[in-house]
């Protein structure tokens, strides 16, 4: 109970500084992760929660599968298929650059074994973008821009969690019985990606029966029961919840766009109570003795993972396409490490592999970092885009062309 006065006291909090975080540094997210910290065991010693307490790991997954579910249905297909060639050029590309260079890094400024660094790699190569609202949530950032962070974050939680299984089973003697077949791990994906096309699919079906239908006040409840369904199927059938979650939400907004506008006020509002929960709970493992125990190569390891790795990998994978120059480093610069890698985290520590202890310290270490950097830079950086200049400026002042100008600033 001392938990939910703590996270009552610090979502009011939240809310009558939300205001002056929107136009500040200030960040809301920030606040939840110090109010966690501070009721530790490492400050006050109002809670007493530990990684391998269950509270973690529910509120995490849960915080990731809402926020997908969401941000899915901010997809609009028919410009997916349109504009597919960034993102899957940073999944295809930047991902695996920042695998490899997390992991470079890991071994030889931290002195894991190589198993172990890739490891490493793998749970903090997704990013996230709940920590960088401002830019993928404000109409006067690009479209093209919003896009290429939202679906890259949206897949990229499902493609690393089956490299993450692999190299947890090569790792050494787990304390679990989790099982890492590829074949089981290829199946839980597809798994995941059907039924998260298919129940949508399926709602949007009984809606248009003539003797059924949504009252509109209840209208909203109907995505929120399809998520409440898909969650549940997911976990008892072993597919995975994070893909299904983000193809659910695009499908949902495809085949009923009514349901999801009136859904997106209630949508958005109960991502928002699920993040804060999960930021405080991850807030009260972020004990003094944690950034104790990480090595001064372990420091230099994360500030490097976000002020060098995402951003030279992105900008790799992006060469030659015609995003502007400063929509590039505004992608390259959001890389956030959130729930998708506190949950993989989590199952690193979870498994007793022989150096899982250390490999979660850098993780959590690194997340705490990308949550202060990225979430206290959103704003300013959304705030930065002037689409009425953009919009006024001669085609010849631009490396774009006319067209490409249109796009930039969320036009067809």
């Amino acid at each position: 109970m001392v938990l939910v006065v703590v996270f009552g006291i610090a979502l009011l909090v939240a809310v009558l500084l939300s205001g002056l975080a929107a136009r500040t540094v200030l960040s809301t997210s920030f606040l939840f992760l110090v109010g966690g910290a501070l009721v530790s065991d490492g400050f006050l010693g109002l809670i007493h929660i530990t990684p391998d307490s269950e509270i973690v790991s529910v509120t995490a997954d849960l915080a990731l599968f809402a926020v997908l579910f969401t941000d899915g249905m901010h997809v609009s297909l028919p410009k997916l298929r349109a504009n597919w060639s960034h993102p899957a050029r940073a999944l295809g590309l930047g991902m695996p650059l920042a695998f490899v260079f997390m992991s470079l890094i890991t071994h030889y400024l931290v002195g894991l074994d190589w198993t172990t660094s890739f490891l490493v790699g793998a749970v903090l190569a997704p990013t996230d973008p709940v920590f960088a609202s401002a830019i993928v949530g404000r109409a006067e950032v690009p479209a093209k821009l919003r896009q290429l962070l939202n679906v890259e974050s949206g897949v990229n939680d499902g493609l690393a969690l089956p490299v993450v299984l692999l190299l947890i089973a090569a790792a050494g003697p787990t304390a679990g019985s989790a099982e890492a077949a590829p074949g089981k791990i290829a199946l839980e994906l597809l798994l995941g990606l059907v039924l998260g096309t298919a129940l949508p699919l399926c709602v949007g079906r009984l809606v248009r029966f003539r003797l059924l239908g949504a009252e509109p006040k209840l209208q909203p409840l109907l995505p929120l029961a399809t998520g409440v369904i898909l969650y549940a199927a997911c976990h008892l059938t072993h597919a995975n919840p994070y893909l299904a979650a983000f193809s659910a939400g695009a499908t949902l907004t495809h085949v009923s766009p009514e349901a999801q506008r009136s859904f997106e006020p209630l949508g958005e509002a109960l991502a928002e109570l699920a993040k804060f929960a999960a930021l405080l709970v991850f807030g009260a493992l972020l004990t003094p003795g944690l950034f104790g125990d990480l090595p001064v190569g372990g420091y230099a390891a994360v500030v490097v993972a976000i002020v060098l790795i995402r951003p030279a990998s992105l900008l790799l994978s992006l060469l030659g396409t015609r995003i502007s120059r400063k929509e590039k480093l505004v992608a390259a610069w959001f890389g956030p490490k959130g729930f998708a890698s506190v949950v993989y985290g989590l199952l690193v520590l979870q498994s007793g592999i022989p150096q899982a202890e250390e490999a979660f310290t850098l993780i959590a270490v690194c997340i705490a970092f990308s949550i202060v950097a990225h979430s206290s830079t959103d704003v300013p950086i959304a705030r930065a885009f002037d689409v009425e200049e953009l919009t006024a400026a001669a085609p010849d002042q631009h490396d774009d062309t006319p067209q490409q100008a249109l796009t930039a600033i969320g036009g067809p």
